[in-house]
């Protein structure tokens, strides 16, 4: 039986997942967390065989705590099941130590395939995301200007884009208000934009979105 612990900060997300997930013969869903110190406490205490995490968590997020998990427990199988396609997230969580990447729009039967590859030792990145990193790599989409965002920068970006606005952010992350601003601040600074708008037409250009949530 595979064991698997999810972290994922939307209640209905995880029983969803968990739902599917423990329908599959020999997969098991052990424990759950809606954010990413608790996923590390959680695989401490029921040492799973794969723990499958959101990006966008309060507290730590999924880029950092891919990174501790990684480092202190070097056998566990970690996924990331993401909103995100653009392959600024996937780089940053394989160079953290992700065995397997996933946007939300896969299937049970490409989640349960990738637990498998990741239990086979193998490595999986989901069609969608495997052909934006090809043409990234061999430069298709040209340079992309997020690639001089942190990780929390990015984490901050993807919320912005989302439509939210910094009180939400600063709840949903756990962060001060005056903190995420900053963060706000820096990447718009970084990006050469003025304001949301600009922002999230910035991102519809370079793949980082489908289509504009702002009305």
């Amino acid at each position: 039986m595979i064991k698997i612990i999810l972290a994922d900060d939307h209640c209905l997300v995880r029983t969803g997942l968990r739902r599917l997930i423990d329908d599959i013969e020999n997969l098991t869903v052990i424990a759950e967390a809606d954010n990413g110190n608790d996923a590390i406490l959680h695989v401490k205490e029921h040492q799973p065989d794969v723990a499958i995490l959101d990006i966008n968590m309060p507290g730590l997020d999924g880029i950092k705590t891919t990174e501790i998990l990684r480092r202190d427990y070097p056998e566990l199988k970690i996924i990331i099941i993401s909103m995100h396609s653009d392959e600024l997230f996937p780089q940053r969580l394989i160079k953290a130590g992700a065995n397997a990447y996933l946007t939300k729009d896969s299937g049970i039967q490409e989640i349960t395939h990738a637990i498998n590859e990741v239990m086979a030792s193998r490595n999986y990145i989901c069609t969608e995301v495997a052909q934006k990193l090809a043409l990234s790599n061999t430069g298709g989409n040209g340079a992309s200007p997020f690639k001089s965002l942190s990780s929390r920068e990015l984490e901050v970006l993807g919320l912005m884009i989302k439509g939210l606005k910094v009180a939400d952010i600063s709840d949903k992350l756990c962060l001060s208000p005056k903190t995420v601003s900053t963060y706000r601040y820096r990447l718009l600074g970084k990006l050469s934009v003025q304001n949301d708008i600009e922002l999230v037409k910035l991102a519809m250009q370079h793949g980082f979105i489908e289509e504009s949530p702002l009305p």
